[in-house]
């Protein structure tokens, strides 16, 4: 797609203010309702496929069909981030109603971190075409990874600082409770951090982590910065309400770690095969159309696996009716009689 600077500007422009949209109206703290997510969870979801339908209207089916796999797949490694989140909310024990503020700070540093990649990431792929090797050997390795951690129980274990965060907090010192939505205090005539700021400084540096793995992996389904920017962009969006709406269910994607290592390594072989075929070795390409089925259709099945999985475990674990409840032996009484 040949996008002018002016198209550039005002794509900006309308996602700035739909940011300044939630954040206007998640300004206030308060615990968030299923229903209060379910809406807006469906009207970000909404606005993206909308923009889908206007890239098919003005670029054609090529280009819609990159943005809907790209905003595919980052939408569900995003689900897959929110592990993490529910992790370091729990560590931290970020009050409910103060849980939203975390959340849109670290969609808006993830959304400048995003961007950053992907100009770097562009710049880098118009100067050396190997990088794709790079980038498919970098995602076939993280699916593996995915498999291992998902084999370990990687979503049960608790959050651990790494080294920079506990770093800034032995360097300027943190306050034993939260102090509202403020970021910094006077106590005993020194400023120090709130734990709401190492919430967000710990949201903000797993965001760096994700987006290694997002990024060269929506750039194995286009090379369109555009379409990378866009799809990134509306993954992301709705991320703070989706956290509150599938916050429950996210126990029960038990199989979702294996589903994504399965299209991690499905692009990372579509990138080497891509840097195969600019090399000059003939070789098939994947393309776009099957790609993108081949995304929902792995997602469809990890999430019907994964719930079914959940429903087996759920009855092993429950008595059935007709069992007898086996009770507690009656406790000797000190002024029974006799």
């Amino acid at each position: 797609m040949n996008i002018s600077l002016t198209v550039w500007v005002l794509t900006i422009a309308v996602l700035c203010v739909l940011i300044a949209v939630d954040f206007f109206i998640g300004r206030k703290p308060h615990d968030v309702s299923i229903k209060e997510a379910g809406i807006w969870s469906a009207v970000w979801i909404t606005l993206a496929i909308a923009f889908g339908l206007g890239v098919l209207a003005f670029a054609g089916g090529k280009p819609a069909g990159e943005f809907f796999a790209g905003f595919i797949t980052e939408k569900s490694l995003s689900v897959d981030n929110l592990f993490v989140f529910v992790l370091i909310m729990a560590k931290f024990a970020v009050p409910s109603q103060y849980q939203q503020r975390v959340l849109m700070i670290g969609v808006l540093v993830a959304l400048v971190l995003r961007a950053i990649f992907i100009a770097a990431g562009a710049a880098i792929i118009s100067t050396f075409s190997w990088v794709f090797y790079l980038f498919g050997a970098f995602l076939i390795y993280t699916a593996w990874k995915l498999v291992q951690d998902a084999r370990k129980g990687g979503h049960d274990e608790e959050y651990e600082e790494n080294k920079l965060l506990k770093a800034v907090e032995k360097r300027f010192g943190v306050a034993d409770r939260y102090h509202g939505t403020k970021l910094w205090i006077e106590q005993n005539g020194k400023r120090v951090m709130t734990p709401m700021l190492v919430v967000m400084l710990a949201i903000g540096s797993t965001d760096v982590l994700f987006a290694l793995d997002s990024i060269p992996a929506i750039y194995g389904l286009t090379q369109d910065p555009y379409i990378v920017f866009t799809a990134n962009a509306f993954a992301l969006m709705g991320l703070r309400q989706l956290y509150f709406l599938i916050g429950g269910l996210l126990k029960k994607l038990v199989h979702l770690s294996y589903g994504l290592s399965i299209i991690l390594g499905f692009i990372g072989v579509k990138l080497v095969l891509h840097a195969l075929h600019e090399s000059g070795v003939h070789v098939p390409e994947i393309s776009i159309p099957f790609s993108l089925g081949f995304i929902v259709l792995v997602l469809a099945v990890t999430t019907v696996t994964s719930l079914w999985a959940t429903k087996q475990q759920t009855r092993r674990e429950t008595p059935a009716s007709g069992d007898a409840i086996p009770q507690e032996p009656e406790q000797p009484r000190s002024d029974r009689v006799g």
